[in-house]
């Protein structure tokens, strides 16, 4: 039976209020107090105590307590850090709940590690484990010894030192917020090629430089908007697309299947804006999806509300964090053969509605 927010939310609600829970790491001198749990999905408030006695209100949010429930399964370790990413600072938190109620334990899988040419087990990192069959007392964290099971652990760096910007040269946050918004689009490119589709990079990024190369010269990127079968008849939706961050077409040319903005420094609306712009311009090519791709807690949120005002509706857009994106492209890594190309996309997409 598939793990949901809100029987996530029932096994802590019924944790004893009253209650001070401890971290399960030693290191960690923080320890945690529930004020309030909103049924049935969240979010949590909790009081976070130090231990010099100073104390901070902190919230386990909505969207953080499905993201982790979308995750577990029964008897499968997951490395709760993983799952957030870089994202959620109060994410140890709501890992330290879940190991005081009774289907959860504290558990430490072994890792298979690169070592040259070979692999190697070794010592295991801290994960949780949900064991619907094998409760243990509430209130306290039990660890579960599990053997035979070992995670391993691929190499999730991505060489994208070699991405030079065409853009004025900036300085501090904004340099930063740019060489994001660009390695994002390098990596749906990539991703688009390794699922055996062309992509269009919207216009004023055609110069970025990918390992010496401009953008617009990799092999599977479109050089002409309005030599694309689709678009032939739409010359106003050319023009329209032109500075959509990602567009994804079929190899054939025949449809497109993604329609892409990244947005991390400018506003939401601009980029619904454009995509809106496209399909008012391309009114039978209706089967397409339209995605906000994004940081995964910062605009969440924001793109939620604004993707149901009355004049975005019709666009019915999906939200991609940047965590996502990350992991579509480590396994479009591997050759994958005989899947749907764009049903495997929607494994990675939300629906904001």
């Amino acid at each position: 039976m598939e793990y949901t927010a809100s029987n996530l939310i029932k096994a802590i609600n019924s944790l004893n209020k009253n209650f001070i829970y401890e971290y399960p790491t030693k290191t960690s001198k923080s320890r945690l107090k529930i004020i309030d749990v909103t049924l049935p999905e969240g979010p949590i408030v909790l009081e976070r105590i130090i231990v010099s006695g100073i104390s901070k209100e902190i919230s386990l949010s909505v969207d953080m307590i499905q993201r982790l429930a979308n995750a577990i399964q029964p008897d499968k370790p997951i490395n709760v850090d993983r799952v957030f990413g870089a994202s959620y600072n109060t994410r140890s938190a709501l890992e330290t709940l879940l190991l005081h109620t009774e289907y959860f334990y504290l558990c430490y899988p072994g890792r298979i590690q690169n070592i040259g040419q070979g692999f190697q087990e070794k010592k295991g990192h801290k994960h949780l484990i949900y064991c619907p069959e094998k409760p243990h007392r509430k209130g306290i964290i039990e660890e579960l010894k599990i053997h035979g099971v070992c995670i391993i652990e691929a190499d999730r760096e991505i060489q994208l030192d070699a991405l030079i910007s065409n853009k004025p040269q900036l300085t501090g946050a904004a340099a930063d917020i740019q060489r994001e918004h660009e390695q994002m689009q390098v990596l749906l490119v990539k991703c688009a090629e390794a699922l055996g589709l062309n992509a269009w990079v919207a216009k004023n990024d055609h110069g970025v430089k990918y390992n010496g190369k401009p953008i617009i010269e990799l092999d599977c990127v479109i050089k002409k908007l309005e030599q694309t079968t689709p678009l032939r008849s739409y010359p106003k939706a050319v023009k329209a697309g032109e500075l959509i961050d990602c567009i994804w077409f079929d190899k054939e040319g025949f449809s497109i299947p993604a329609i892409i903005e990244i947005e991390h420094s400018t506003g939401v609306t601009s980029g619904l804006t454009r995509m809106k712009g496209f399909m008012d311009e391309a009114p039978k090519l209706q089967d397409m999806t339209y995605i906000i791709a994004a940081p995964d807690d910062k605009y969440r949120a924001k793109i939620f509300r604004k993707a149901n005002e009355p004049q975005f509706k019709a666009l019915n857009i999906k939200y991609l964090p940047y965590s996502s994106i990350l992991d579509l492209y480590h396994l479009t890594r591997r050759k994958m053969c005989g899947i749907d190309n764009i049903k495997f996309l929607h494994t990675f997409l939300e629906d904001t509605k």
